[in-house]
């Protein structure tokens, strides 16, 4: 691997039943987290719908990645590291010493395994980069695409400004929760809220629990997006994947083939822990599921562990997240930056045929549209997903740390909150 010495300029558009544990836990683990305050800024000031949040300038952020048909290019402006991930190929994480960073832009060029990777990408969400990707002996590929942060900025700072009453409401409930660390991340993307996102703690980072294999999904079908892999393919499940918790397919008798499809089907629908593990292994362990987390910047995500491996919990391997991470994810599969629109919308298919409806869809009115993932753990619970309001689309992350049964109860409490704001907003919030 080697790394171009001189700066390459480029040219770019510069746009600004219930549930179950799926294993036994050991303790709460939540990292400390503050309350996020709305806005671009992070000054510390919360902006009231009364006072224009625009800002002087666009905020940027260290880490952005480029979105582009079949791929991403991540940027870490700060380690001054680069990843390019993509159908025909990973580059893994590559040092970029020269890296040039001005004006809210990162820019340079590195070389692995022959191919030079030249970018400009913005380090400001909703912008266009380009990537001119220039292989051995074959004509050169320019790439331009749609560059995302977490948080994307909102598309309209007015009507998104409109949305931050919503995090005092939620910092009241996580204020309440005393046995119970929680965090939440809300995104409008319905436009009604100028795609403005807000996060209580949207930082802790409790065990992930099932909500992991959101991830693990996504993987599956970017590569189904890229032609590598089919869901009618079939995998062999042996005696030897069966373990308990959620999940439907340890009723079924083994060995028998299985399709991708039926996997990833139950892998949501039922929470499925076989599903899971055996996809893992599919996929080639963990280390691409970690892949893709790196190459979306979402840094506090880990797959370090089988679902039910509890040997390997008792050696401090474990999955987390963050209310943000999930979100980010969240709003990056709805935009269609990770996935195609065809796997996009299987993927929130699954989601929508949840079993597991204890939290948010037991919180709201019978027949509110959602499409949602749960995450339990004796020290842990979680639940997140879409409101499929016609109009007010929105993606939610509720995480808590600490007993399951009173955790249990707070996401109730959360995902209320964030519905009746939504039907009825108050504090302040401008009704269309």
């Amino acid at each position: 691997m080697k790394v171009l010495s001189a700066a390459v300029a480029l040219a770019v558009l510069a746009t600004t039943g219930p549930a179950t544990a799926d294993d036994p836990g050991r303790g709460p683990a939540a990292d400390q987290a503050q309350t996020t305050e709305p806005g671009y800024g992070g000054d510390g000031r919360s902006h009231e719908p009364g006072l224009d949040p625009t800002p002087e300038r666009a905020p940027t952020s260290e880490v952005s990645w480029l979105s582009f048909p079949g791929g991403v290019f991540a940027v870490d402006s700060l380690g001054h590291t680069v990843r390019y991930r993509a159908c025909d190929g990973d580059t893994g994480r590559v040092a970029d010493p020269n890296m040039r960073v001005a004006a809210g832009v990162a820019s340079g060029a590195v070389i692995v395994g022959g191919t030079a990777y030249r970018y400009r990408v913005p380090l400001v969400g909703r912008s266009d980069g380009t990537l001119e990707v220039i292989p051995q002996h074959r004509p050169p590929t320019t790439l331009t695409g749609v560059v995302v942060t977490s948080p994307q900025p909102p598309t309209d700072p007015i009507a998104g400004a409109r949305l931050f009453p919503l995090s005092g409401q939620l910092a009241r409930v996580v204020a309440d929760a005393n046995l119970n660390p929680a965090g939440a991340t809300v995104r409008d993307l319905s436009g009604r809220y100028g795609d403005q996102q807000i996060a209580v703690n949207g930082s802790l980072r409790p065990k992930a629990a099932s909500v992991i294999k959101l991830w693990i999904l996504v993987e599956l079908l970017r590569r189904v997006d890229c032609g590598q892999v089919f869901l009618d393919d079939g995998v062999l499940v042996t005696p030897e994947d069966v373990v308990g918790g959620t999940g439907q397919l340890q009723f079924e008798t083994f060995p028998q083939v299985v399709s991708l499809h039926r996997l990833a089907q139950y892998l949501i629908k039922y929470s499925d822990n076989v599903a899971a593990n055996v996809l893992i292994t599919y996929l080639g362990g963990f280390a691409p599921v970690n892949a893709l987390i790196d190459s979306m910047n979402q840094r506090s995500t880990i797959l370090a562990r089988r679902m039910l491996d509890s040997a390997a919990a008792q050696r401090g391997e474990e999955n987390y997240t963050s209310p943000d991470d999930v979100v980010s994810l969240l709003g990056a599969v709805w935009d269609g930056e990770i996935l195609t629109p065809a796997s996009r919308d299987l993927m929130i298919g699954f989601m929508r045929e949840q079993t597991l409806n204890t939290k948010i869809p037991a919180a709201l009115p019978p027949g509110v549209p959602v499409a949602h993932k749960t995450g339990d753990l004796p020290d842990a619970s979680h639940d997140v997903g879409y409101y499929l309001i016609p109009g007010t689309e929105t993606a939610v992350a509720f995480l808590t740390a600490g007993p399951m049964a009173t955790g249990d109860e707070t996401v109730r409490r959360m995902a209320r909150t964030v519905y009746d704001f939504l039907v009825d907003p108050a504090d302040g919030a401008v009704e269309e």
